[in-house]
């Protein structure tokens, strides 16, 4: 039987729980003793790493971000979104515009397969064909293993599927969290909780640009959270108070001295705490000047940006390992997907290639690795002007480190409910893939490069258990050592 709430039987959670009975008094040596097993086991690392996770608001739909290119699959592809063959049409982007965005992979596709990107990635090309990107194939949340029948069944103790599919909010948290909204640790804060010992400031272990995400909580760790022009300052600190030096040197005395009240000289402590991180922020980005061209009129790119100056801040901010979340929105195309997706393509591809020429520039691109990451991917069959929701999706990974110029995982048949029996097993209708990857072990494959050990991933990773051997593979193989 599979556990239907496995984060609460990892040892991360007993530790956790220890702890809480350690602070009734009931528990204190045992607590303390596990609390250094639990500090010995995280790594140290003695070089940089950082992982960016760029989530796509909305549901990206996946058809169109990598599009199968093959004649075969392109004219199922292209019948299923109501185009007229080679031609394209409906919700099908014609083949000809595609001829510039070919994936050109090392080892060629079983069966004849072949892909392109967009036609407004032509950056992102260039990072697969050169061989600093690659491509995962048909990834999502899984609790187990799923086979159609297994989805289709009743056994949900043995087959259990990922809570509330198809809902934004909640599988937003599935992604970053394994849980569904209204979850507090995600698997990039539980990542970052091995890293805190290997900074010299914990609290720039984990760094989000883009407001509150539950992918940066983890236990121990907290998510520092930027805007795209830097740390954020408290105003009366900063600046004057109703224009007077003086009410701002009497304001920041008051919010950070010492106090006997425990909640006052804690929130006192804290106020401190943020002061003094906003100007080592300052400071160490200050010292940063990338010659990178970064595009305009981009938001992502603008986050982006943010994330490399913090980067080349690492020796200021003392940090060797760091975890950071950007996002960008509007994926959410039930309608008008030809005539909006190709801006948020675009924005993306030319975002994800310019930050990866600024890790080029200094000096630490097989030292990056970015990675993309949406709700779900969406339906294969067009409902008139867009797509719907859906569950697997393929998503791109881009560093120095990636082995690229490869696809990751299997290639799903195209297929929707009017289909062979065989490829009736990719999907539970409309064309929405079945995942035959997990977002566990792409997480996993992400972690161990990053310094996390074997015996640590279950920790980070309340699924991952589930998963292993030759058919699903722990490490996905896609990142050098």
């Amino acid at each position: 039987m599979h556990l239907l709430q496995p984060e609460l039987h990892t040892r991360r959670a007993f530790l956790r729980r220890s702890g809480q009975l350690g602070l009734a008094g009931t528990a204190l040596p045992f607590a303390l003793n596990l609390a250094a097993m639990g500090e010995a086991a995280a790594f140290t690392a003695t070089d940089y790493k950082a992982l960016v996770c760029v989530f796509l608001y909305g549901g990206n739909d996946y058809a169109n971000t990598v599009v199968t290119y093959d004649d075969p699959s392109y004219l199922k592809y292209s019948a299923i979104r109501g185009g007229n063959g080679l031609a394209g049409g409906g919700i099908a982007i014609p083949k000809a515009e595609l001829a510039n965005t070919l994936l050109n992979p090392t080892a060629a596709l079983p069966g004849g397969r072949q892909y392109a990107l967009h036609p407004a990635m032509p950056g992102l090309t260039g990072l697969f064909n050169s061989g600093k990107a690659a491509v995962q194939l048909n990834v999502g949340p899984l609790v187990v293993p799923l086979t159609k029948a297994q989805y289709n069944g009743s056994n949900r103790s043995l087959y259990p599927l990922p809570p509330k599919l198809f809902s934004h909010n909640d599988q937003q948290s599935v992604w970053q969290s394994s849980s569904p909204e209204g979850s507090t640790i995600g698997w990039g804060g539980n990542i970052g909780d091995l890293a805190l010992s290997s900074n010299a400031n914990s609290l720039f272990t984990c760094i989000s640009v883009t407001g509150n995400a539950v992918f940066l909580s983890g236990d121990s760790a907290l998510q520092y959270q930027v805007s795209t022009g830097g740390a954020i300052p408290i105003n009366g600190v900063k600046n004057s108070v109703y224009g007077s030096t003086a009410v701002r040197t009497a304001l920041t005395s008051l919010i950070q001295q010492t106090s006997a009240q425990t909640l006052e000289n804690e929130y006192n402590r804290v106020t401190t705490r943020a002061v003094t991180s906003e100007s080592l922020i300052t400071t160490g980005i200050a010292g940063v000047n990338l010659a990178t061209p970064f595009p305009a009129n981009n938001g992502l790119a603008d986050q982006l940006k943010m994330v490399a100056r913090l980067i080349g801040a690492r020796g200021t901010l003392g940090t060797k390992r760091q975890v950071f979340m950007v996002s960008m929105g509007g994926f959410d195309l039930h309608d008008n997907l030809i005539s909006q997706q190709p801006g948020l393509m675009q924005r993306l591809s030319d975002a994800m290639t310019a930050f990866h020429n600024a890790t080029v520039e200094l000096g630490l691109a097989d030292k990056v690795t970015a990675f993309t990451a949406s709700d779900f991917g969406r339906t294969l069959n067009s409902n008139g002007d867009g797509s719907d929701h859906g569950w697997g999706s393929h998503h791109l990974m881009v560093g120095g480190a990636v082995k690229g110029k490869a696809f990751y995982g299997s290639a799903p048949p195209v297929s929707n409910t009017n289909t062979t029996a065989a490829e009736d097993q990719w999907h539970v209708g409309q064309g929405r893939l079945l995942p035959s990857t997990s977002v566990d072990q792409y997480a996993a494959t992400l972690a161990k490069w990053f310094g996390v050990s074997s015996t640590e991933l279950a920790g980070v990773l309340p699924n991952l258990s589930h998963f292993g051997g030759a058919e699903y593979p722990v490490d996905l193989g896609f990142m050098n050592a």
